[in-house]
């Protein structure tokens, strides 16, 4: 990148930037259309139980785990932009095969499971470019502010996408919703094919062998002071709430009687909450101090876990989507704000050359666990039944932000900018 931080051009006016964010923006939309058809095509069209619908989400995840770190070494390797092209192409492909499948009436959640799995394959590799291009492709002061503006459009993605969906769901059938989502990750690609970033192919030569370079971006992470916690609590967080949120649609479709439409609201109107801790994040660090607003987001998070459960006890209608969209608001807001926070510190303080690797160490354990937690759903509702699983995964949700509380973050007004040089 070979403009200096301050002769760089507002992130808002920057048409490089304003390309790569508009494409990011309709591929959220078009994903959470996709989000929300999965588990209602599961449940109200296959008849899918709840271990069935934990075992789908446990399919879209697995990566991960699989090819979470080699898939950081070789991004590193690769040309990012590129890699996020494919990988849009790939998932466009894939989620078009679900309404042709039903559409020759031949839909199983076999194809389903399959389908998540290639998802979540090119997810990965998309994931990991996504988080190391943005240094690359913004200066370094701006990386925050590019941060805040992508997560900004993608929580009112959040808000409209369910929405949307559930209006469409009342009208056409659910396959039909995979379509939206096929477009959102054409569009990404033909902005990513727009977009121009400053990246130089690192030659191969005298490059370490791949298992020693995955091995250099674990290192970085586990003996980073801060990192190291973040990954505890953001895997810990990760756990208990894949628990919540893969019972969801069981518990809104089926004990609270919502339908799909109420399930459609209340992530749409919950995720307002997230909308407006992407705006307040920047405001609450200077306010609050940049590492110690981490911890008091882990918290709030953590705690709007309960409402979850609590929604058992309100009883069905209103009341009980009142207190759903009231858990959700919270819990997104103070996600957001968390996220923004923690992943700016992270890419602030890895040296560039490690970017890739960084990103898919950190994910290998913040995403892997989510497999293990989605089939853990299932098991738990089979044997405690609904609400003591969700019970359970509420209550631990309060546990991961111990290590934030007992940590330097704690009275951290600015996060640091860099903790080691890049290598020679």
């Amino acid at each position: 990148m070979t403009t200096s931080a301050s002769t760089a051009p507002s992130l808002s006016t920057d048409g490089n930037f304003l390309r790569f964010w508009s494409g990011q923006t309709l591929s959220q939309l078009g994903a959470q259309l996709g989000l929300l058809a999965f588990p209602v095509l599961a449940v109200s069209l296959l008849g899918a139980t709840a271990f069935e619908v934990g075992a789908l989400n446990a399919a879209a995840t697995a990566a991960f785990l699989l090819v979470g770190l080699p898939a950081g070494a070789w991004v590193d390797r690769w040309l990012k932009r590129k890699v996020m092209i494919a990988a849009d192409l790939v998932r466009m492909a894939a989620m078009a095969a679900i309404p042709l499948l039903w559409w020759l009436d031949v839909l199983m959640m076999w194809q389903l499971y399959l389908v998540a799995a290639v998802v979540g394959v090119a997810t990965v590799f998309f994931d990991v470019s996504y988080q190391s291009i943005v240094p690359i492709l913004v200066p370094g002061p701006a990386v925050a502010e590019a941060n805040a503006k992508l997560e900004t459009t993608a929580q009112i993605s959040r808000i409209g996408g369910p929405a949307l969906g559930g209006a469409l769901l009342a009208v056409a059938s659910a396959p039909l919703l995979f379509i939206g989502e096929s477009l959102g990750y054409l569009a990404s690609a033909l902005f990513l094919a727009r977009t121009r970033v400053g990246e130089v192919l690192v030659p191969m030569e005298g490059r370490a062998p791949l298992a020693a370079e995955i091995r250099e971006g674990l290192s970085f992470v586990v003996r980073h002071p801060l990192i190291s916690r973040i990954v505890l609590a953001t895997a810990g967080f990760n756990t208990f709430s894949t628990i919540l949120y893969t019972l969801t649609p069981v518990l809104v479709l089926r004990e609270l009687g919502l339908g799909p439409a109420g399930l459609g609201v209340a992530l749409s109107v919950g995720s307002v909450g997230g909308l407006l801790g992407a705006l307040a994040a920047p405001w609450l660090g200077r306010r609050v101090g940049e590492g110690t607003l981490i911890p008091l987001a882990a918290v709030a998070g953590g705690a709007a876990m309960l409402g979850l459960p609590l929604t058992l006890l309100a009883g069905p209608g209103w009341p009980a989507l009142a207190l759903l969209v009231a858990a959700e608001f919270i819990a997104s807001f103070a996600t957001l704000v968390y996220n923004i926070l923690q992943v700016t510190m992270r890419q602030r303080v890895c040296p560039p050359r490690l970017l890739g690797r960084m990103n898919a160490s950190i994910r290998f354990v913040v995403f892997g666990v989510i497999p293990l937690a989605a089939l853990s759903a299932g098991l738990l509702a089979g044997w405690l039944g609904l609400s003591g699983a969700l019970w359970v995964a509420a209550a631990g949700g309060l546990l991961p932000a111990l290590p934030l509380l007992f940590s330097p973050l704690l009275g951290m007004k600015k996060l640091p900018e860099s903790v080691e040089p890049a290598r020679a």
